[in-house]
């Protein structure tokens, strides 16, 4: 098991896996269909992207949590 203190980290690796996995599956589709080589190509943007998005979850989760902060009326 991972310890606690990883949570954040491990939350922002797997959100932006499973988010960039998503986007670039079907953004691959609607650009070129499934041709040959697709799940190459597919996995390759899929690679590029979460390079990208992993870092970028974890800077923006802290702003994006206190802009819900203010946004959002406590009981």
């Amino acid at each position: 098991m991972i310890p606690a203190r990883f949570e954040p980290i491990l939350f922002g690796l797997i959100l932006s896996g499973m988010m960039t996995n998503v986007v670039t599956f079907i953004s691959t589709f609607l650009v070129g269909g499934l041709v040959p080589g697709f799940v190459a190509i597919w996995l390759s943007a899929w690679v590029a992207s979460w390079t990208v998005a992993f870092p970028l979850v974890l800077v923006l989760a802290p702003l994006t949590r206190r802009i819900v902060k203010k946004l959002v009326r406590k009981p």
